[in-house]
């Protein structure tokens, strides 16, 4: 069994399936193997984030080529390519021919078959895990966006690819994209540095709007079950992991960077969904994370359209408070008075300049610990919203609940699962 223990023994190893790795895994191990001249670049799962993280990955560097498309979908591939062709400064270093470009479930082997040296994995949340693994045994570097999973035993698969990473002297790169942005840098280092006292608790919100333009649930005549979902994949908690592991996942991930990488003991959580909509995701969910420390974090968030909303962070230290919310004050108050007054940039760009630069110095980077303790944390979340239950570390971790079917059929039925019930959905 994996233990919370496995994790925190002396905040610095972990066992996965007989694999030990750095508890952070390296921001810059040794690499002999230096980068080539041309850095050949896949993308799998063509949607409005995957057509981002390639134009990032192109402006990153100047020797960056765009060679291999993966969807599910020949449409959203089309568009993708379409679009990025009319960014003109990148447009002359795109190479995609029809002979790479892939559509169906498998089409993300063939991306990594491809000759390719960087895979972007940007796909449905259900399938990284798989997607990161295959990449991974093929000694190809990766940009994987949040979530990592959205089920324990994903969460242990992703771990031990990471691992392997590391092994292999690979780049993984997360989505969680705040950790690359300057301000956010540069505020959780004064808090690391005691400027705020010994921290104390969190309270976090992510408050947005609904997402039905996007994920409207329209279905067409003579479209299966299966494509159905894919479509409309946010709203089924087996691809996505609903929306605090989709979404809301950005302040888990801060509350994790924010806690030193000190991972919660247990989860208690409440949610439900108040506007009737398809699917059987939760549009409400609030958190109380415990830790052995001492320190609680909450985090609440919801989807609901015509409200007041707002995504914030508020920290409580013994000698001061950090808070960003739009009625705070902006910065650090009390025994330390500070603002961020540096530059400003892009993380989603911080992210793919970051990564590249590493490929280019052969000194990998590799967040693939990170990246899953954070999405554990959400996933124990939603197990404790959904069950009613107090949810542990080690029960998340250990969890036999698999989401994600072995295998797919584009015509079989595929029943919607029914919407959780605290109190009578069980536990896995």
């Amino acid at each position: 069994m994996l233990t919370r223990r496995h994790f925190l023994r002396n905040s610095s190893t972990v066992a996965v399936g007989g694999l030990v790795a750095s508890a952070t895994l390296s921001r810059a191990a040794d690499s002999s193997t230096p980068a080539p001249s041309v850095i050949k670049v896949g993308l799998i799962g063509c949607g409005g984030r995957g057509t981002g993280a390639a134009l990032q990955a192109l402006k990153a560097d100047p020797g960056v080529r765009l060679t291999a498309l993966a969807d599910v979908f020949a449409d959203r591939l089309d568009s993708s390519l379409a679009t990025l062709k009319k960014m003109a400064a990148v447009a002359n270093r795109i190479d995609v021919t029809p002979a790479t470009s892939f559509v169906g479930l498998d089409a993300y082997q063939k991306v990594i078959d491809s000759g390719v040296d960087v895979v972007l994995l940007a796909s449905t949340p259900a399938f990284r895990p798989e997607h990161f693994r295959a990449a991974v045994a093929a000694g190809k570097h990766v940009f994987c966006e949040k979530p990592v999973a959205v089920d324990g035993p994903g969460i242990r698969s992703v771990l031990a690819s990471a691992a392997e990473a590391q092994r292999k002297n690979l780049s993984v790169m997360s989505g969680f994209c705040w950790r690359y942005d300057p301000r956010m840098r540069a505020t959780v280092a004064q808090i690391h540095a005691g400027a705020i006292g010994d921290l104390r608790a969190i309270i976090a919100t992510y408050h947005t709007g609904t997402l039905t333009t996007k994920f409207p649930g329209t279905r067409t005549p003579g479209q299966t079950d299966l494509e159905w979902q894919l479509r409309n994949w946010y709203n089924f908690t087996w691809l996505s992991g609903d929306h605090l592991v989709e979404q809301a996942i950005h302040n888990v991930d801060k509350i994790a960077w924010l806690m030193k990488q000190e991972m919660p003991t247990q989860a208690i959580a409440v949610g439900g969904r108040t506007v009737p909509a398809y699917g059987n995701t939760y549009d409400n969910f609030s958190v109380a994370y415990e830790y052995a420390s001492g320190v609680r974090a909450t985090l609440s968030c919801r989807q609901h359209d015509g409200v007041y909303n707002e995504v914030t962070d508020y920290v409580m230290g013994t000698e001061g408070i950090f808070s960003n919310g739009r009625l705070a004050t902006q910065g650090i108050t009390g025994k330390t008075n500070w603002k961020y007054t540096g530059p400003t940039r892009d993380m989603y760009q911080v992210e793919h300049d970051e990564l590249f630069a590493a490929i280019r110095a052969g000194k990998p980077v590799n967040d693939g610990i990170s990246m899953a303790h954070s999405t554990l944390m959400a996933i124990m979340g939603r197990m404790a919203a959904y069950t009613g239950q107090v949810v542990t570390w080690d029960r998340a971790l250990n969890s036999e609940e698999v989401l994600v079917p072995a295998t797919l059929d584009w015509n079989a039925p595929r029943p919607v699962a029914a919407r959780a019930i605290p109190g009578q959905t069980k536990l896995a």
